[in-house]
């Protein structure tokens, strides 16, 4: 696989991420979260018909190495599972602190997480 090209069927553009900090601001202010020993996931409804990740991966995660790690899960779990995540979501996902992960616990967190947030309306 070349580097930077998405698996066919999967895409990861702009599009389907939350950059903006009113974006990120809306999503905290909807106080609707849902989380595991694993993640914490926080999410407000879009008026797109896809939903979108936004990344909060501060330094109490771990130094710069770990941080990019879990951003780096975190992308492409979304990646692989945006087909199985309700549409409609602006999700800003966090990591707890100090936890020690791996990526098919992360995929698995994200999904399960994001349907429940979806549930609650």
């Amino acid at each position: 696989m070349s580097r930077g090209k998405a698996e066919i069927g999967h895409p990861f553009g702009r599009d389907l991420r939350v950059l903006a900090k009113t974006d990120f601001d809306r999503v905290h202010a909807a106080r609707r979260s849902a989380s595991d020993g694993l993640l914490v996931v926080s999410a407000s409804r879009n008026s797109l018909s896809v939903s979108r990740l936004g990344l909060a991966v501060g330094r109490v995660v771990g130094n710069a190495v770990v941080r990019n790690r879990w951003k780096r899960w975190l992308r492409e779990a979304f990646r692989l599972e945006q087909r199985e995540l309700p549409s409609g979501l602006d999700l800003v996902v966090r990591p707890r602190p100090g936890v020690k992960g791996d990526f098919d616990a992360v995929r698995v967190s994200l999904r399960t997480l994001a349907q429940r947030l979806a549930k609650r309306r």
